[in-house]
């Protein structure tokens, strides 16, 4: 009995060594059938591992997402899902192609190594090969280029090129970029090309800059301007911003215009005024001041910031709590100048919290601008900078939406002219759509001594002016505080570029944002 059993023995180990009881992995099975080639049932996991791994250290270097790529990969034992699943029914042909059009969104195909996988899936598809050992080395370079290139397509398509929070200073809208989580789940995709087509930019606008980008770059020479608005304006669509809802105000600082969206429809519009525009040569006038530390140095920087908030309250007949820039810059000039000027402004000055009785008798000649001990608030009335009404939101800049007394501001073209904040040619208008509510609009008209909608009202509106009219007991006029009934989303935002009833608006460059934009894009060209 043990003379038969040691030949079995022999016999199996002398089979399993020659693969009879190997299965043969998937990819082999799945191009056996394709090509109806016994060739690819001779695949070793094993062997091809080995190459693979090595294929993978040499490439890693020039690829976006090594370590999610590498994780994912040893995760799923090396194995060429991609090739795997969707060489046959044709997605990683679709992948080719798509990667081949990519200058419709602005990009050079070759970015996303269109060469090597329109070379490879050329080879791949040629089955020419005279051993199985010249197989492995197409399939691992085709799986991590085709893995590579869909995941670099998928996010600059998708999510934008460019992280704007990263890019500009005053960038404070949450935008969602792609991570370790996301990449993983384009690589698990079970439909690529479904994957590929939902990727696509659908907006009106990004169609339409599509359509005009390959007309205009078939004229460059004269069109360039145009080029380079159409393409960082369509960078700025592929942004993922927040989730606006069906009602929302966008304040479009190029534009100058605050617009309020209700279901794609426009409720209301505006001119605005927007921050000033940063001195030229502000980085090297930055990094002069931040050496010396003198305020003269100090470069000017009054650009609105970008942001996204929600509307929540309305303050009727504001407080203008001046920030410390602005009473070293320009406040502290005016009472030195004008000792009753702080008086006549209706400027109360604070030291240490408690108001000071009486600012004329200051002698600002004994403070420095740098170390100013003291704080400035403009109370209500006509003359208050911030007009009858501030719009507020959270933020961590503190700015504000508000009136003006300076209505003239609006008939001017170029309107970058304010402190950072953003002022609104029709405030009235602008707080009843924001306060949705009849009684609560009367409320806030009879507080800027206007009469109410509702004529039921006008004896509380006559008794409220006498109240101020009173010469005996001086009225003090305060703020005056109105919620609304819901937060309305805002957006301020910066586009040079949109479709409007079939033609493209433009519109100025004002911050510079589109150069700095353009430049971090070139080098994807």
């Amino acid at each position: 009995m043990k003379k038969t059993v040691l030949p079995v023995v022999v016999l199996i180990t002398m089979l399993s060594s020659c693969n009879w009881f190997k299965d043969v992995p998937e990819v082999g099975v799945v191009l056996s059938d394709h090509f109806k080639n016994k060739l690819y049932k001779k695949f070793d996991t094993a062997v091809y591992n080995v190459v693979f791994k090595k294929h993978l250290d040499s490439l890693k270097p020039k690829f976006s997402n090594p370590n999610t790529l590498t994780n994912y990969y040893y995760a799923n034992e090396y194995k060429p899902e991609l090739v795997t699943k969707f060489f046959v029914n044709g997605g990683l042909d679709s992948l080719e192609n798509y990667i081949g059009r990519s200058e419709e969104h602005g990009f050079s195909p070759n970015l996303f190594r269109y060469k090597q996988i329109e070379s490879l899936l050329a080879t791949l598809h040629a089955n020419k090969f005279k051993s199985i050992d010249e197989v492995y080395p197409v399939i691992a370079d085709l799986e991590l280029n085709a893995a590579e290139g869909l995941i670099k397509y998928n996010n600059f398509v998708y999510y934008g090129s460019i992280n704007p929070r990263k890019l500009f200073s005053r960038y404070y809208v949450p935008v969602k970029r792609p991570d370790s989580l996301s990449v993983t789940a384009v690589l698990e995709t079970k439909d690529i090309q479904k994957l590929l087509t939902s990727i696509q930019p659908s907006s009106p606008d990004y169609q339409v800059f599509q359509h005009k980008l390959s007309k205009y770059k078939a004229d460059s020479g004269s069109k360039s301007y145009m080029v380079k608005t159409i393409m960082v304006n369509m960078e700025r669509l592929r942004w993922k911003l927040p989730e606006l809802g069906d009602e929302y105000v966008q304040v479009n600082i190029p534009d100058f215009s605050l617009t309020w969206f209700k279901n794609q429809d426009t409720l209301t519009q505006m001119k605005v005024c927007v921050g000033g525009k940063r001195e030229e040569g502000y980085a090297d006038k930055i990094k002069q001041y931040l050496k010396s530390g003198n305020l003269d140095d100090k470069p000017k920087n009054h650009e609105t910031p970008l942001l996204y908030s929600k509307l929540n309250s309305i303050q009727v007949n504001p407080i203008w709590n001046i920030p410390v820039s602005i009473a070293q810059s320009e406040i502290y000039w005016q009472a030195v100048r004008d000792p009753y000027y702080l008086s006549n402004s209706n400027i109360k000055v604070y030291y240490k919290g408690k108001q000071i009785g009486e600012p004329d008798t200051i002698q600002w000649s004994k403070y420095s601008r740098e170390k100013l001990p003291f704080q400035f608030k403009q109370g209500s009335g006509e003359g208050n900078a911030l007009g009858k009404f501030k719009f507020i939101f959270d933020n961590g800049s503190s700015i504000y939406l508000h009136d003006t007394n300076n209505k003239s501001a609006f008939s001017r073209a170029n309107r970058a002219i304010s402190h950072g904040c953003v002022r609104v040619e029709k405030p009235l208008q602008f707080a009843e759509t924001l306060v949705k509510d009849k009684y609560e609009y009367d409320q806030l008209r009879m507080e800027v001594n206007l009469p109410p909608i509702d004529t039921n009202r006008m004896a509380v509106y006559r008794k409220k002016m006498a109240k101020k009219a009173d010469t005996v007991n001086v009225y003090r006029l305060k703020p005056k505080w109105f919620g609304v009934k819901k937060p309305v989303p805002l957006i301020i935002n910066y586009i040079t570029a949109w479709s409007q009833n079939g033609s493209l608006q433009f519109r100025p460059d004002v911050y510079g944002l589109d150069e700095t934009l353009w430049d971090a894009m070139k080098k994807f060209m």
